[in-house]
């Protein structure tokens, strides 16, 4: 099993500098790069102080000069954010001067409130259809003239300036529902998942849909299965306090946005309270810590031993949760000293 890193540029509140919280985000990188991860995930989001990454190929050249390793992904980029000739030409700028690094990510949006504001009219549930008419013309414009008609975009024929050093920039979609990864196969990509807060039983169903996808697509094609879960190793009590507050603050946030209620003040999403949380088991503290990567050394490694039975073959650890910083680097050195080793 190999590892992934998503982190963000986050703020839980105004008191934290920007600065520092650029820092923090780049040793963090640095700490996974020297530690044996395989891949960095920078993702697309909008207005949001929580997720700050409004361009994902600017931090990922950021941190392509910053590292030696690591390869350098997006995810996810949003399709109907993007024009495909802009898309095509900043992706393949990013893996010429990385050296050939980049893993591309593409998606169909998470939030109704950032459709409201980046393309307004249209539904977050409609995102779907411009991420699939997008890939396949980003790839033809990898490869030379590209002349589109088609239902979102239109324009003569051209191509990406610059192409991509790779000759196949590895591809991957988000995927949580049957025909995500119906898609995913047809189209060649690799996959990765994220169950959220729910039971190890999510992650058999996600296993499940991506063998019923390669068999329906019987392309002879194995992708790269990825699995994603807000990560948190401790050795003592406090910071097992810290990584279950701040990760139920962070649910608290979630909760307002996936139900568009809006209430977002100069970036800052007003937290659910808990007590309406208390009612789902999901968010009780024992099953967070049972379900999230959450736990000693040895408690995380034999949780990874769990998927990597399972058939998972990358493993994300999503750092991002508005844990203290010290917190988060005291994870990370854990998780490179003494888990990694485990797999290696």
């Amino acid at each position: 099993m190999k590892f992934q890193l998503a982190v963000n540029l986050e703020r839980m509140d105004d008191s934290i500098d920007m600065r520092d919280v650029a820092k923090h985000t780049l040793d963090m990188v640095q700490m996974a790069d020297d530690g044996g991860f395989n891949i960095v995930w920078a993702a697309e989001h909008h207005a949001l102080e929580m997720t700050i990454a409004p361009n994902p190929f600017q931090i990922l050249t950021w941190w392509a000069k910053e590292t030696n390793n690591m390869r350098l992904g997006t995810a996810v980029v949003n399709a109907a954010y993007w024009h495909p000739i802009n898309l095509a030409g900043e992706a393949a700028f990013l893996d010429l001067i990385s050296g050939g690094r980049l893993e591309f990510g593409i998606g169909s949006g998470a939030y109704q409130r950032e459709f409201d504001r980046m393309h307004p009219g249209l539904k977050q549930t409609e995102g779907w259809r411009y991420m699939q008419e997008m890939l396949p013309v980003v790839r033809g414009l990898w490869k030379g003239d590209v002349e589109h008609n088609g239902e979102f975009w239109q324009f003569p024929s051209a191509t990406s300036c610059p192409k991509p050093l790779q000759p196949e920039v590895p591809v991957w979609v988000a995927a949580r529902s049957p025909i995500t990864y119906d898609y995913a196969l047809r189209e060649k990509c690799n996959v990765m998942s994220w169950p959220l807060t729910r039971g190890f039983e999510e992650a058999e169903l996600y296993k499940n849909h991506l063998d019923e996808a390669i068999e329906k697509a019987n392309n002879g094609f194995r992708p790269t299965f990825a699995m994603m879960r807000h990560a948190a190793v401790y050795d003592n009590h406090n910071d097992r306090d810290e990584a279950i507050r701040a990760i139920q603050t962070v649910l608290g946030q979630f909760e307002n946005l996936f139900r568009d209620i809006d209430d977002v003040h100069n970036g800052f999403p007003q937290k659910i309270p808990l007590d309406e949380l208390q009612s789902r088991e999901q968010y009780q503290p024992d099953m967070l810590e049972e379900n999230l990567l959450f736990g000693s050394p040895d408690t995380v490694i034999e949780k990874l031993r769990r998927y990597d039975s399972l058939g998972v073959d990358e493993f994300v650890y999503y750092a991002s949760m508005g844990m203290d910083m010290d917190a988060q680097k005291r994870s990370m050195k854990l998780f490179c000293d003494e888990v990694i080793p485990a797999f290696q």
